[in-house]
């Protein structure tokens, strides 16, 4: 199953599987805390097993065209699964001044 949801207003779980699906370059410069930098184009089965399946995996990439993108592409993998899309991405959280990390 895949939801939205703004991630401005999204109040983020103790321990939440955020995956950032942005190049390197681009989550080293600032991103989310918690999140874990899986480019879209590294997504694979592999990534999936690594999280038990009742939990959701929120994700988030710029500015919120490859977020969509790669919970569709999940979601061919293991449809029974919930996928969240943060929407407005990296951008949103730091216009709206949640804390971001720079590596």
């Amino acid at each position: 199953m895949i939801r939205k949801q703004e991630i401005t207003t999204f109040e983020f779980p103790e321990g939440a599987v955020i995956w950032d699906v942005r190049d390197p370059k681009s989550y080293q410069q600032g991103h989310i805390q918690g999140a874990i930098n899986y480019p879209i184009d590294t997504l694979d089965d592999q990534k999936l097993q690594q999280v038990q399946t009742g939990e959701p995996i929120y994700i988030l990439c710029g500015g919120g065209s490859k977020a969509p993108r790669a919970a569709e592409l999940l979601n061919t993998f293991d449809d029974r699964r919930e996928y969240v899309i943060l929407m407005g991405g990296t951008r949103a959280a730091r216009d709206a001044g949640l804390p971001m990390i720079s590596e």
